[in-house]
């Protein structure tokens, strides 16, 4: 019976009628860019970081983001000369003008990238909790196909 089954999707997949048009595409693909030219010409300074509004709280998040993200510094609620220094860091590694200043699109894409760490942190089981996820093998199509056959010479 798997035999069966085997053949019958093999057979499905060669006989099928878009096969043929498998292959390699001859569209170009936009590439984007990790930053959009028009933030990098709006360099942070001390006047669009005010402009932001930071309370104590949103300066302490922007700080457990920085670290969350690898770029040391204390939550303090303070843009002390360590904080500054993550901040240029960041900036560097992300593609901004190194003013160890934010601006407001900078500040957002901080925030949301020191977010997404966290939650990942809680997923990951090696940082701090969440469930373990075990991988299985492969899955799709290709998956099935290789249970079918592995199961044809299983005893």
């Amino acid at each position: 019976m798997r035999a069966l089954i085997l053949g019958l999707s093999v057979l499905a997949i060669v006989v099928s009628p878009h096969g043929s048009e498998a292959g390699l595409t001859t569209i170009p693909r936009e590439i984007s860019a990790s930053v959009d030219a028009a933030t990098i010409l709006d360099e942070g300074n001390q006047e669009t970081e005010d402009r932001i509004g930071l309370t104590k709280a949103k300066r302490r998040e922007i700080q457990r983001g920085l670290t969350k993200l690898g770029f040391d510094t204390k939550a303090n609620g303070k843009f002390d000369e360590s904080t500054r220094a993550a901040i240029t860091r960041w900036q560097e590694e992300h593609g901004y003008p190194k003013t160890g200043f934010l601006n407001t699109t900078q500040n957002t894409a901080l925030l949301d990238k020191g977010t997404a760490a966290s939650k990942s942190d809680r997923q990951n089981p090696r940082r701090g909790g969440g469930r373990a996820h075990h991988s299985r093998g492969i899955g799709g199509p290709i998956g099935a196909i290789g249970s079918a056959v592995g199961g044809l010479f299983r005893r």
